[in-house]
């Protein structure tokens, strides 16, 4: 068994809130950067919030922005430069 599959479910949620709140914060922390780099972004994290709760994509996406996501994407997400798009697209290409 997988030591992440071990690890106490109160400890996750805990960490899992942490990171959430952690995004939250870091609002300069594109999602088309998270995307380029790690291959994930908030709207990965709320999708799968969503599939794990029910959820429906608003609510979901509300719990992972704290806000409703069209207002957090006014107030924070800038246009996607061709380089931020093709390092989004090569690092999501290793997710399959």
């Amino acid at each position: 068994m997988d030591s992440l599959d071990r690890l106490d479910d109160a400890v996750a949620a805990a960490a899992f809130r942490r990171l959430v709140r952690h995004l939250r914060h870091r609002s300069d922390a594109q999602n088309i950067d998270l995307m380029g780099l790690a291959g994930f972004c908030r709207n990965c994290l709320s999708d799968w919030v969503g599939e794990a709760g029910g959820l429906d994509k608003a609510a979901a996406r509300e719990v992972i922005y704290g806000m409703p996501y069209d207002e957090w994407r006014a107030a924070h997400q800038g246009e996607a430069t061709p380089e931020q798009l093709r390092r989004m697209e090569e690092s999501v290409a290793k997710n399959a």
